[in-house]
């Protein structure tokens, strides 16, 4: 095996630099750049695919808890996903009335601390096949792998999957979801 002087090392490494700098790509969610200096509301409120989510974390007066130092995890339902609700479901929870609703449903996508996808992957398989998540609201997702991606059931048997993973922000990270969970 041959050896390479300090020098010699680091210019080896500055030639490969280029490819990691290119696997390292700034991810897009909605069209937008997701930066991970900026926070998870910064960041969502620039997707065009989570405008929903963002109307209805301002509704609930969530914009500086997700704002805040977290970590959080946020497991981020799409326009798509809450379009799927049944008609109405989105406009009754908006009401000032219902902010009490809205928390609940929105605070059960969150989980404390920062979990990557190779984490809930870890903490599947550790658990033979699934891991339980305790969200902020209180309530529990049920992560499993089916087909080699991330499913989440909630407590309703309601099931949302990853579609895109670790998109990561500066207090925490986000993993968009083709469906919205819903606490017990």
């Amino acid at each position: 095996m041959r050896k390479f002087t300090p020098f010699a090392a680091a210019l080896l490494a500055l030639a490969a630099a280029p490819a990691a700098f290119a696997a390292a790509k700034t991810p897009m969610v909605g069209g937008a750049a997701m930066y991970p200096s900026r926070n998870i509301v910064e960041n969502a409120a620039q997707s065009k695919s989570h405008t929903t989510l963002v109307a209805a974390v301002k509704a609930a007066g969530l914009v500086d808890t997700l704002s805040g130092a977290g970590p959080f995890t946020v497991f981020a339902p799409t326009n798509q996903a809450f379009g799927r609700l049944p008609a109405g479901t989105v406009d009754t929870l908006l009401r000032p009335e219902n902010k009490p609703a809205l928390q609940s449903v929105l605070t059960y996508h969150v989980v404390p601390g920062r979990v990557s996808a190779a984490q809930l992957v870890g903490k599947i398989k550790a658990g033979r096949g699934m891991a339980r998540l305790a969200t902020v609201q209180g309530g529990t997702l049920t992560a499993r792998l089916v087909g080699g991606k991330v499913v989440l059931t909630d407590e309703k048997g309601g099931r949302a999957t990853v579609t895109q993973a670790d998109v990561h922000q500066s207090n925490g990270v986000i993993h968009v979801t083709d469906a919205v969970s819903l606490p017990r």
